[in-house]
Order: structure tokens, then sequence, then C-alpha cells
């Protein structure tokens, strides 16, 4: 993304969330290492000083960034997988919003973190922590529609691993298209519960992303 236009009065020093929000794009753009104080002063066109206005150094703005991650994809995923639902299906669909809507789960902030982590041994087990709670919130939501403990383990390792693993390859975003996308989700859903997805589940979940 190019330079943030803002408007400002004389003397303005921006936010703590304009902040954080270039150093997001820098993360996706160009990973960690581009997310340090003068390049960003430079993209958001203020002065080093305006920095030290929000934040006591780089560390911090670091923090708000594994803090917006944290809130933003762990918080939102354990959220959706207690949603209301009439079958173990539908949660699965529910919980398949996550992987269509940026709002609610950001892949290309997992990716930028996950790669981020290898070179922060204190983001790692901050990753790891996640990872299993993660999925520890979909093998209690298997559990709720009656799969035993060790089957839901699996098929709650089976649907988290198998989004990570779609995520770290880089299948997301306006390269694919998302039609084909979409009509697989169904099956997946049948595959990951060993149910079958009615007709008014699959209408309810393409209403909510009209491709």
């Amino acid at each position: 993304m190019g330079r943030h236009l803002i408007e400002k009065t004389s003397g303005w020093r921006g936010s703590r969330e304009i902040w954080i929000q270039a150093a997001y794009e820098a993360l996706i753009e160009a990973g960690i290492d581009a997310v340090k104080v003068m390049p960003l002063a430079d993209r958001l066109g203020l002065s080093r000083t305006s920095f030290y206005g929000h934040f006591s150094d780089r560390a911090e703005l670091l923090d708000g960034l594994i803090t917006l991650w944290q809130t933003k994809n762990t918080g939102n995923l354990i959220r959706r997988t207690s949603d209301y639902a009439d079958s173990i299906t539908e949660a699965i669909l529910n919980v398949f919003d996550l992987w269509l809507l940026p709002d609610l789960f950001d892949s290309r902030l997992e990716f930028a973190v996950r790669n981020w982590a290898h070179t922060d041994a204190h983001l790692q087990n901050l990753l790891d922590e996640a990872d299993t709670v993660r999925v520890e919130a979909f093998q209690a939501m298997f559990e709720r529609f009656g799969y035993p403990p060790f089957s839901a383990n699996i098929r709650a390792n089976t649907v988290y691993l198998t989004q990570i693993g779609y995520i770290s390859m880089k299948k997301t975003g306006p390269m694919e298209p998302l039609r084909p996308r979409l009509d697989r989700m169904p099956h997946y859903a049948e595959i990951f519960s060993g149910q079958p997805v009615t007709d008014a589940e699959t209408a309810r979940f393409f209403a909510r992303h009209p491709a």
C-alpha cells in the first residue's frame, strides 16, 4: 500500500491506532523487519518524535500487533465455535465463515505472524498457546454434539490443521476464485463431521457468502 493520506493540523502526532495500522500493513507487505519506526513515520508523513508520543519503544508497537492478532484471530475463532447451531455440520459451516470473512479472521495476518514467530521465541510460545486453545475450542464444539473426546480431538485437529496448512501455502486471497472454494466447503463439513450437510444448511451458508 502507498503512503497514507492523512488530514492533519500542525503538531498533529497521529494516534496509537494509526501507528498500529501502519505497522500491520508493513508486516503484511514485507514481514517483521519492515516494521521499524522511521519507515512507518515516512509512510504516515509524521516524525519519529510523534511515534514516541504513543509508544515507549518499538517493542511496545510489536506488542500492539500481537494483541491485534490474538483478539481478532484467536478471539473470533473461539466465539465462532460457540455460536448457535442445530447440528455439527451447521456449526462447522459457521466456523467456515472465519476463512471467508477477513473481518472475522485475517488470514494474511495469520501467515505473517507465523513467519515472524520463526525469529521470535516469545511469539512462538504465544503461537503454540494459541494453537492449543484453538484446537480445544474446536474439540469442545464437537463434544457439544455428542462426539467422544478422542474422536472430537482428532476431528478438531483435522479441521484446524487443514486450514492452517491452507494459509501456510498462501492459497487465500483474490487469486483464488471464490465460487469453487465455496462449493467445496459443504463437502469439507461432511468429511470433518461424518454427517451429511442438509440442503437448508448449504443454502443458508451460500446466502451468507454470495459469490
